[in-house]
């Protein structure tokens, strides 16, 4: 078998899997980890693995792969198949090539801007700038590194001084991304300060007054604020416009982190969640989750152009940056130097959508995610455990008989991830456990979140009759 023949072999095998995807088909199936390591066999040996053994690994992997373009995959932050995406992603790797410079990355080094001039254009960074880099973990990093070196510009060149003592505040739910930043950078997780937050989830912006002025009457430096534009567990906004009245009197740097809930400013009916978001100094933006991009597509905007390459990279090398064309090359403005090219397969999805076709994938999220909390509130047996505010809704099962509520809610969830019939999360809200469903797939319709719910209390019924007998017997 010819290489194009076994290219046209693997590429039957994909369709077959897209297609599959898109009809009832187990979110997973499951195996136990040792069984899976004998099916799979991973290890690689001396002598090359032939053809049928090669699509063999094609089969295998996408047979125990979890589907998460299955519209019962309800689990995670991201979710659904894009096609144009999955298109810009294989040419992408097709041609193979990396993001420092114009001259090895023409196209995508044009494309690339133009995705960051438009995503600052819903921000509303009139003059902003931007980069694609490895996630929002890595953009909440780079953003604190920005904010760092403004208020110390030496630290640049002599490395943080433990005596200045900078402070960061975060929200109490916010991502633990920002500890590990503070870790990094020198700062010391201990030094990121958590600020209460409401009921909803929410930041309370006296709570962060308060604990700012704390800081500086302890000899403390803060530097730097963030928000959360949808908050993991509950998908809480807080409320950009206080507390950028706070930072900007207090000469703070305001970063927003929206790698979750960030694309919900594509929406005409819902962007005001994220009110005054031009107010910020920086932006983390995941398309990878609601816009459905494959992993990893993130964006780290910022409101002032040359604030990136300035206070984080401030290099201009010349075995790699020639200026021999008139585009910037973006690889001056980055802490990476291979990168990987992650703006065509947005490009390719929002050419394919238009503006007023993401702006309505949008909405439908939210229309789902209110179609499932509706489904809650009238079901006698299910309990809301927050008002849903985006695209989360955190409930639980309340069976009838008195038995422990968390370990109940954590078998039903068990017991449909390991059937594969649907995938969805959980967390804790203090020490109760709230199943987490998040409407994160473009495509979805009513009758998928219907199909879950029926699935689920089929599941918890089963669940509440068998332990039932067991406590009679």
């Amino acid at each position: 078998m010819n290489k194009e023949t076994l290219l046209a072999a693997s590429f039957e095998k994909i369709q077959n899997h897209i297609r599959k995807n898109e009809e009832t088909q187990p979110v997973v199936n499951y195996q136990e980890p040792a069984s899976l390591q004998q099916i799979l066999k991973p290890a690689v040996s001396d002598e090359p693995a032939g053809e049928e053994e090669f699509l063999k690994m094609i089969d295998q992997y996408l047979e125990f792969a979890v589907k998460t373009g299955n519209k019962q995959f309800l689990n995670q932050l991201y979710s659904g198949f894009n096609f144009p995406a999955f298109v810009g992603d294989m040419l992408t790797s097709l041609t193979n090539t990396s993001m420092y410079t114009y001259e090895v990355a023409p196209a995508a080094t044009l494309i690339e801007k133009e995705m960051i001039a438009l995503m600052n254009s819903y921000a509303g960074y009139t003059e902003g700038d931007g980069i694609f880099l490895t996630g929002g973990s890595n953009g909440n990093l780079v953003a604190m590194f920005s904010a760092r070196n403004r208020i110390l510009p030496q630290s640049r060149f002599h490395g943080y001084d433990r005596n200045e003592n900078l402070v960061a505040f975060v929200n109490q739910q916010a991502h633990y991304s920002f500890e590990t930043a503070a870790n990094l950078l020198g700062i010391g997780s201990k030094n990121v300060i958590k600020v209460k937050a409401g009921p909803d989830g929410r930041m309370i912006p006296d709570e962060l007054e308060q604990s700012i002025k704390r800081a500086i009457q302890n000899g403390q430096k803060p530097f730097f604020v963030a928000v959360t534009c949808a908050t993991t567990l509950l998908g809480a906004y807080d409320p950009i416009d206080e507390i950028a009245e706070i930072t900007k009197r207090h000469g703070l740097w305001l970063h927003a982190d929206g790698a979750f809930g960030g694309s919900i400013i594509l929406s005409d009916l819902h962007r005001h969640l994220m009110k005054g978001i031009e107010k910020t100094d920086s932006f983390v933006w995941n398309p990878h989750k609601l816009m459905n991009i494959p992993l990893v597509c993130s964006a780290l905007l910022v409101r002032q152009k040359g604030v990136l390459q300035h206070n984080i990279t401030d290099l201009n090398t010349d075995y790699i940056f020639h200026d021999s064309d008139d585009v910037e090359d973006l690889g001056k403005k980055s802490i990476q130097c291979g990168r990987h090219v992650d703006a065509v397969k947005l490009w390719f999805a929002w050419k394919y959508f238009g503006k007023k076709g993401y702006a309505q994938r949008m909405d439908n999220l939210i229309e789902m995610a209110t179609h499932a909390e509706n489904t809650v509130n009238r079901h006698p047996r299910l309990e809301l455990m927050a008002p849903r505010q985006s695209f989360s809704v955190c409930f639980r099962y309340r069976p009838e008989n008195d038995i422990n509520l968390n370990e109940f809610n954590l078998a039903v969830r068990e017991k449909l991830r390991k059937s594969g019939q649907s995938i969805v999360n959980y967390g804790y809200m203090g020490k109760e456990l709230t199943i987490r469903l998040v409407t994160a797939n473009g495509e979805l319709q009513k009758k998928d979140i219907d199909q879950f719910f029926t699935k689920f209390l089929e599941t918890a019924k089963s669940l509440e009759k068998k332990q039932v007998e067991e406590y009679e017997y």
